[in-house]
């Protein structure tokens, strides 16, 4: 039996329409298109269901025919989203402060059409519920508290979890026993900490599974793998008290169930981009460091599997069933897309779409979507449905006068679509490829018309290296190694630093005019010092 294919809902100024999958995206004719401004949509978890809310109504159908399951008079619906068996609809509308106002967030019964429960529930960050994947346990965040319910009875609070001031908290994907990672933040001079608890052994710190703290930590994102059986928490302060990024400063560390914990050692200094858990749940790929920014794969003990080197990229995507990975540089970069086998390592295409402000995989592991939408981006807006060869093999382009809002793949059950062997050849496509041209460097006016050396280069590129032990001969290096390279790179950055300094001090002894922010840069120079002299000490 063939694999089903998969819908793409579009949303825009112009209404909301379902489209059949790639190869040849015609409308679904099973779906009425809704004209009238849709402010959200949603898909059930495993495809089935389909739900708009459009300023009149919040209507609910079945995916396979089109038709209505149920329709809710909510006009003001902002959100709304399923349970992971289609038991509950959730939807929130924006909170009014007046006294009277009536409750934010419903829970309704998709088979009576009841309102199991009415809450109140200020801010949109956090609004739905988390489920477990059999809808043994739901969790929402009250007050600093973790609010337990069983079997979807909301009536009655099953359990609490209390800390000091849980201020994140993410439930473990799978069904039971269901595991939390909580996250509360450091005060008073007290680190930040994140534990994760096996519902429901909450007796304090000696019930958690795993512990980490750690300082410089504003706010935190936890990505658990699939299997459940550890996370990552990307730690992010606004503020870089060097000076040295405007992105502020980050770090990644890693907890697993069976109690390990570590810090992700990065090979290069600056931001962290993105994070990725392969599905299969053994490996997670980091794009981090100032530009060009490196990407690395990494096992489940953080060691370093393999380096892409250096790039313009600042996200990383893997297929649903693991066995190829994208990295991309989206928003203020170019949009080229670098598209790996990661059984051989080996580049399959490197296309190119520019201005795209969305990137998502077909659950078919296949095909691709990058879309262009507002309000990110209020021009140029429309849609490409690729192969991750590099061909297009659909392009819509949003009319003038109209705005795309969003494309959402309609998702599938685990196995659906088995694993396919990696092709290398380009899908033959009447739209063609949009492989990326090799771009020069860019070169100073002065340095322009002289050979190209060592030193006349802004960047040193990195290429492709894989560091898993014995595969290229090279010792792999140790964490302490990793730490004084680390190190030594943040001598170099300072010698430039100072560098710069010396010579803006130049320039203002000629007694031409200095801007307010390379003052800022000259005031730092004693600072820099320092830190020069700590590190001379320790490399």
């Amino acid at each position: 039996m063939a694999p089903p294919t998969p819908l793409l809902a579009v949303r825009g100024s112009d209404g909301t329409v379902l489209l059949r999958g790639p190869p040849n995206c015609e409308k679904n004719a099973d779906f009425q298109r809704d004209p009238r401004q849709s402010r959200y949509v949603a898909f059930s978890k495993d495809g089935t269901l389909f739900a708009w809310c459009n300023g009149e109504k919040v209507t609910v159908v079945k995916v396979a025919d089109g038709s209505q399951v149920r329709s809710f008079d909510l006009p003001k619906t902002a959100m709304l989203a399923f349970s992971p068996l289609n038991t509950v609809l959730a939807t929130w509308q924006v909170y009014s402060k007046n006294p009277q106002g009536d409750a934010n967030l419903q829970l309704w019964d998709l088979q009576t059409g009841t309102c199991l429960k009415a809450l109140y529930h200020k801010k949109v960050q956090g609004w739905c519920p988390s489920w477990s994947d059999d809808e043994k346990i739901a969790v929402r965040s009250v007050n600093n508290e973790l609010h337990f319910f069983e079997n979807n009875d909301f009536s009655t609070i099953a359990n609490k979890l209390h800390l000091q001031k849980v201020s994140e908290f993410v439930l473990s994907p799978g069904s039971q026993p269901s595991k939390v990672a909580v996250y509360v933040p450091g005060s008073k001079g007290a680190p930040s900490f994140v534990r994760l608890y096996q519902y429901p052994n909450f007796g304090g710190p000696t019930c958690a599974l795993a512990n980490k703290s750690f300082f410089k930590a504003d706010r935190v994102t936890m990505l658990w793998n699939k299997k459940a059986t550890a996370v990552l928490v990307q730690a992010s302060i606004e503020v870089d008290k060097t000076g040295a990024s405007y992105y502020g400063e980050q770090t990644l560390h890693y907890l697993a169930t069976n109690g390990e914990t570590s810090a992700v050692q990065l090979q290069k200094n600056g931001p962290i981009y993105d994070v990725a858990w392969s599905p299969s749940s053994t490996e997670f790929c980091v794009v981090y460091g100032f530009m060009p920014a490196k990407a690395t794969v990494y096992n489940l003990k953080c060691d370093p599997v393999f380096d892409f080197g250096t790039g313009p990229r600042n996200a990383v995507y893997y297929s649903p069933q693991g066995h190829i990975l994208v990295l991309a540089g989206f928003g203020n970069l170019r949009g080229q897309m670098e598209v790996w086998d990661v059984k051989k390592w080996k580049q399959v295409s490197k296309p190119q779409a520019p201005d795209s402000t969305h990137f998502a995989w077909c659950p078919d592991g296949e095909h691709v979507v990058t879309s262009t939408c507002a309000p990110r981006l209020r021009v140029s807006n429309g849609y490409k449905i690729w192969h991750y060869t590099g061909t297009v093999l659909y392009k819509q382009d949003t009319p003038t006068g109209t705005e795309l809002w969003e494309t959402v793949w309609q998702p599938f059950p685990d196995g659906t679509f088995p694993e396919r062997p990696v092709k290398y050849q380009a899908a033959p496509s009447e739209l063609g490829s949009t492989e990326s041209k090799p771009a020069q460097a860019y070169r100073p006016p002065a340095l322009r018309n002289k050979p190209v050396t060592a030193s006349s280069k802004l960047h040193e590129e990195e290429p492709p290296q894989n560091m898993r032990p014995g595969a290229t001969g090279d010792k792999q290096l140790s964490k302490t190694a990793l730490k004084n390279q680390k190190k030594r790179e943040a001598k170099k950055a300072a010698k430039q630093k100072l560098k710069a300094i010396d010579e803006l001090k130049a320039l203002q002894a000629t007694g031409k005019p200095i801007q307010k922010n390379q003052l800022e840069k000259m005031e730092k120079e004693a600072q820099l010092m320092k830190e020069l002299e700590d590190l001379q000490l320790v490399v």
